[in-house]
């Protein structure tokens, strides 16, 4: 199966659901981390140490890395954009789509979440100037990013029982943002906090929400089973 997980700046993939992405690459599955911006500027980043960490980050968790270079901070909903990340859907040709929840603080993620949603129609079309043949990911889920401020019930809590150690490392992985950057050393405690919890509400050790849209198809109960 082919997942593509996609985040505003690079990191958002790893600290959203980095459990499960390395859960995910660990079961065969290929995983895609698409940015769409570099992320820069920060406070002790640049471009080029920020990409370092991303691809060290994308190592750690087994995945592939893309990073679109659309404007960090002035990430807006428009069909150029939209169509950049439908030719890269028609590039890798996904099963699932991950985006960050639509409700979120940063203007960056919700504007992102809405042009991988749009992206994941265009890339179906036929007869447009977009690169590729037509591509329909079945399935899209939003994972809780750091800025999401409210709790929303989550649709279905994925077990990172055995990975929860990889994800805090690919979140490390990212110096210049959780190692020297003092304002944001916590977030690693919050992101242990989280996990924590939404482990213990489907009785596993750690656990990484989602929402979805759309409905879930089940074949029968065994993927409940624990």
């Amino acid at each position: 199966m082919n997942v593509l997980v996609a985040g505003p700046h690079p990191d958002d993939q790893e600290l959203g659901m980095g459990g499960t992405i390395a859960r995910l690459a660990s079961a065969g599955h290929r995983v895609l981390l698409l940015d769409l911006t570099d992320g820069e500027p920060t406070p002790h980043g640049t471009r080029e140490r920020r990409a370092a960490e991303a691809a060290e980050a994308a190592r750690i968790l087994g995945a592939e890395r893309v990073t679109l270079g659309l404007p960090n901070r002035e990430l807006v909903h428009s069909v150029a954009a939209r169509h950049l990340v439908a030719a890269e859907i028609r590039r890798f040709r996904p099963d699932v789509i991950f985006v960050p929840h639509p409700e979120d603080a940063h203007p960056d993620h919700v504007a992102g979440t809405r042009i991988v949603e749009d992206a994941r129609f265009d890339a179906k079309l036929t007869k447009t100037d977009l690169p590729g043949e037509p591509w329909h990911a079945k399935w899209l889920f939003h994972y809780w990013a750091t800025h999401l401020r409210t709790v929303p019930q989550p649709s279905f809590v994925v077990d990172t029982t055995g990975f929860a150690a990889r994800k805090r490392e690919a979140v490390l992985a990212y110096r210049s943002q959780f190692v020297e950057n003092e304002r944001n050393r916590h977030v690693v405690e919050w992101l242990d906090a989280a996990g924590t919890y939404f482990g213990s509400r489907i009785g596993t050790a750690t656990g990484e929400p989602f929402h979805a849209r759309e409905p879930i198809g089940l074949t029968g109960l065994e993927a409940l089973a624990r």
